[in-house]
């Protein structure tokens, strides 16, 4: 197989099945299916019921994670669809489970997330870009509340909204700097709002989080928007938005199917950001995997610090998913970034530097275990990669007593995963029983500083005025009892992104406190993280170009 083509070009000449016969694989049958076309479609609400309502047995969950990623990522979904093509191979159906990629990044900086080489879900072009309008109906949904609110104040306000409280922010599926800080309104009408990428939205939190329409209703309802003027929180339920705001969610719930670059089925359904909300696919999705496949193998964003440790204190627990495997994807590119090396010249072999980043997976490694689970190290060979440095690594894995294996799906598709699919089968049969790392009981703080003294290694915490105020208000509106989501940097284990390797001695910082009762959870915003990217000085959409015949170019 060739290595030097693009991810579009391998894409545009793979043969796709119609995704009839993707579903009957699965024993689906067109009646279960609303199509997109010959090659996408989402599965009804009703036979989604069907199956989750039938005595079909709940196949494991294996978790996918990774070492805090250098600017390009390492290949984390491209190791996960390639981890379940292997699977497949070796005699267990199996369903990756990933989100939706954003169009703020494909057309930004990181560009799209579909996987790569022959380790893709497919059509990419489709998936990248509009793919079945989930992002839009979830960016329309939330600017209804928006609306909603500005239109309850025009009408005379009688419900008593206290404008300068209003917390609730508009949502686009793009990134857009200018948009962070907006005035909306004139003269006595105008107040200061913003906009907030959709992947970073509560709606989106919602979504992905609701298992029926019915607790679609209820999360919207509990959604908490602002206060009165008397100091009563305002809430979706307040505002009488639960069922409009669902009905234009109506089909963005139902999970969507699609084919990997072997055939295999996937879902590909919600995409909440990992550094500022859960960071994984829907909920719903996973339990409908789990009924239909032997294994369900899942991605969570960014490094383990951040998308793994969100699974296993607030995904896997809401959705009783924990995982009975976990599997940390890191790269020599990672390892010489975090020994050191230039991140322009991280192609520069350097087992030195390699060592020196040691610190970083090992750190990893030991916060999946504190989790009751013993990790499986995927080290994702790039073709710059020599002998050497992959000897490195594994060396490294086996001082720190974890089972590693050399994975090159990209080039090779589920065939250059099968040492690991074998390794990860042989854990779930070891029956590990994942667990939280914290109480959601306990009180805000704790949960805080134990998640960034025990994941993070932080020395302490400490609050900005702002934060302490919206601990002040958690704890006078019962809110105190909810899981936590940390909104932090993606490049460290701290909120300084220039810390890398494994910091130590430093103290986090926390600047607000978010509440996003409708998605079950505490936002602490740590550092600079912002919830409106903005593009880079030279966007991924400045490359991207279509022809006379639709063909689309320069996705990646």
């Amino acid at each position: 197989m060739a290595t030097s083509e693009s991810d579009v070009d391998i894409a545009k000449r793979t043969p796709l099945e119609p995704i009839t016969d993707v579903a009957d694989t699965l024993g689906l049958d067109r009646g279960d299916l609303l199509q997109f076309g010959e090659h996408k479609a989402k599965i009804k609400m009703e036979a989604v019921r069907r199956i989750l309502a039938s005595d079909a047995r709940q196949a494991p969950v294996i978790l996918v994670s990774a070492t805090s990623p250098t600017e390009a990522g390492e290949g984390k979904t491209t190791c996960t669809i390639g981890l379940a093509q292997a699977l497949n191979q070796v005699g267990g159906k199996t369903i990756p489970t990933l989100r939706e990629p954003s169009m703020g990044p494909v057309f930004g900086r990181k560009g799209g997330a579909t996987g790569g080489g022959y380790s893709q879900v497919l059509p990419m072009e489709d998936i990248n870009l509009h793919f079945t309008g989930d992002l839009h109906a979830i960016a329309a949904a939330n600017n209804l509340v928006s609306a909603l609110i500005d239109n309850e104040i025009y009408f005379g306000n009688a419900k008593g909204i206290d404008r300068d409280s209003i917390l609730w922010r508009r949502a686009l599926d793009m990134n857009d700097r200018a948009l962070r800080e907006i005035t909306t309104g004139r003269g006595k009408a105008a107040r200061q709002s913003g906009f907030d990428i959709a992947a970073a939205s509560t709606i989106m939190a919602i979504l992905c989080l609701s298992t029926s329409y019915a607790e679609l209703k209820e999360r919207i309802g509990k959604a908490l928007l602002g206060f009165t003027k008397d100091g009563r929180p305002y809430t979706g339920a307040d505002l009488g938005a639960e069922g409009s705001v669902a009905a234009l969610l109506r089909d963005a719930l139902l999970p969507n199917l699609v084919q990997t670059s072997e055939h295999g089925p996937a879902f590909v359904h919600g995409g909440p950001f990992a550094n500022v909300a859960q960071g994984t696919a829907s909920v719903l999705s996973m339990h409908l995997a789990r009924k239909l496949a032997d294994y369900v193998v899942t991605e969570a964003g960014f490094g383990f610090d951040l998308g793994g440790e969100k699974f296993l204190d607030l995904v896997g627990p809401s959705g009783d998913l924990m995982p009975s495997a976990c599997v940390i994807v890191t790269t020599a590119r990672s390892l010489k970034l975090h020994g050191g090396q230039d991140k322009g010249d991280l192609s520069t072999p350097s087992v030195d530097a390699i060592r020196k980043g040691a610190c970083n997976l090992e750190k990893h490694l030991e916060n999946a275990r504190k989790f009751g689970i013993d990790p499986i190290v995927a080290i994702n060979r790039f073709p710059a990669d020599t002998d050497a440095e992959i000897a490195a690594i594994h060396d490294i894995c086996e001082r720190a007593g974890a089972d590693a294996s050399t994975v090159q799906v990209r080039n090779e598709g589920g065939a250059g995963a099968l040492e690991l699919a074998k390794k990860v089968a042989a854990a779930v049969d070891r029956h590990q029983v994942a667990h939280k790392l914290y109480d959601w009981n306990d009180g805000v703080e704790d949960k805080i500083g134990t998640v960034a003294g025990e994941i993070y290694g932080a020395a302490g915490v400490e609050y900005t005025a702002e934060a302490k105020e919206d601990l002040k208000l958690i704890r006078d509106h019962g809110y105190e009892g909810l899981p936590i989501c940390m909104a932090k940097t993606p490049v460290s284990f701290s909120d300084d992104p220039a810390a890398l390797g494994r910091p130590e001695g430093f103290s986090l910082t926390v600047r607000r406190v978010l509440v996003s009762s409708g998605g079950g959870f505490l936002i602490p915003l740590t550092g600079k993280i912002l919830l409106m990217p903005g593009l880079p000085k030279r966007p991924a959409a400045v490359d991207i170009d279509i022809d006379e015949e639709g063909g689309i170019s320069g996705l990646f």
